[in-house]
């Protein structure tokens, strides 16, 4: 499998320990970050509801499994908007990576390569996107928030498509900063020497001030329907809208000729109570009736939570916290054996249900799981 082709199966952390779920890395990740970053990267807004339905969402479902097939061999390959990759499974986009690691974003760029996926760079990393994409060994596709300052926005836009990026990822479901109670709490802001630096004089000035509202101040509010015409003017890439959950927003987007939707919740980081993307999902499947591409993210933790999004009709997911959790541990080489870790679970999870290619995963594979009263 191309996923793990350099990948022991049994990874060590720095402390002997055998790395063999991802679970294993967010025990091993949690004492290596500073507490006030920890809470950044694993918290969610209000009561974290949505955060931990996001996760209990995939044990909803249970796998009907077919046997007496040959599955001496799994592919596991597929294209995201035209771009091969080795599994459907992408890095999500996340800021500042280098909370975790120096190398910060540099480090996820060869990790995803290695392993064969596909990764998307945040407005907020802490790395150039130009960097980024020097050393990049796979398809990149560029994440952007839409500024106030229309011209910043134009800026980066115009930065990822000379850099070579494949896509412009946009995030819609951010209009106002989510109430992120365990960043309120710490008064989070950036370590001194860490700045968003694809514009650090911008949207950061390296003190002590609190990061979210400095954000929060340059995030136009006002970014509608009507001005995905304005960005699509700007560039050549296809435009993705990440953070969809209805098959109104869904089929709107579709009509507007958005080249795909990831479903998405934020990660729980926004509205909580909001519906979980997986249950979302297959609406939005049904709105956008193939004509865009459809993804996912949000709670992945197994391959067969993979599988299970699959099967429902995304094209792939997108992974994030548990990529930071393995960069932690040890920068590229941790984040290259989440994502190993996650496809080996997947070609697993793919031959024991009896399929051997991802055109073979239908709603068909999945039965609801029983649910006892509390």
């Amino acid at each position: 499998m191309a996923a793990d082709k350099d990948t022991p199966d049994n990874f060590p952390d720095s402390s002997g320990r055998t790395m063999v779920t991802l679970d294993d890395y967010y025990t091993a990740a949690r004492p290596l970050v500073e507490s006030c970053a920890w809470d950044y990267i694993d918290g969610g807004s209000g009561d974290e509801t949505t955060l931990r339905e996001n996760l209990a969402g995939y044990r909803r479902y249970r796998l009907r499994p077919r046997v007496l097939v040959d599955v001496s061999r799994i592919d596991m390959h597929t294209t995201l908007l035209g771009s091969p990759v080795a599994l459907p499974i992408a890095v999500a986009p996340m800021g500042f990576h280098g909370l975790v690691t120096p190398e910060a974003e540099s480090a996820c760029a060869l990790a995803a390569g290695d392993a064969g996926a596909l990764m998307v760079v945040s407005t907020f990393s802490t790395t150039r996107l130009e960097d980024v994409a020097r050393v990049a060994r796979g398809p990149l596709w560029m994440q952007l928030y839409v500024f106030r300052d229309r011209a910043v926005s134009e800026d980066l836009v115009k930065r990822a498509e000379a850099a070579g990026y494949r896509a412009l990822v946009v995030t819609v479901d951010a209009p106002v900063r989510g109430r992120r109670v365990r960043d309120l709490r710490n008064a989070f802001a950036l370590p001194p020497g860490l700045a968003p630096a694809n514009f650090p004089d911008t949207c950061a000035d390296g003190s002590s001030a609190e990061l979210a509202a400095q954000l929060a101040r340059r995030i136009d509010p006002a970014f509608t329907w009507d001005d995905l015409a304005w960005l699509r003017s700007l560039t050549r890439l296809p435009v993705v809208l990440k953070g969809v959950v209805t098959a109104e927003d869904a089929a709107r987007a579709a009509e507007l000729g958005v080249a795909a939707i990831v479903v998405s919740n934020h990660g729980g980081r926004q509205l909580d109570g909001s519906v979980t993307a997986l249950d979302a999902l297959p609406e939005v499947v049904s709105a956008v009736a193939g004509r865009c591409e459809v993804l996912i993210d949000g709670g992945i933790r197994r391959g067969s939570d993979v599988l299970i999004a699959l099967a429902l009709g995304a094209r792939a997911v997108l992974v994030g916290r548990p990529v930071l959790w393995g960069m932690a541990v040890s920068a590229a080489e941790g984040a290259r054996d989440v994502l190993s870790i996650l496809g080996s679970e997947l070609e697993t999870a793919m031959a024991l249900c009896g399929r051997t290619d991802l055109a073979a995963l239908d709603a068909s594979l999945l039965h609801p799981a029983s649910r006892h009263p509390s």
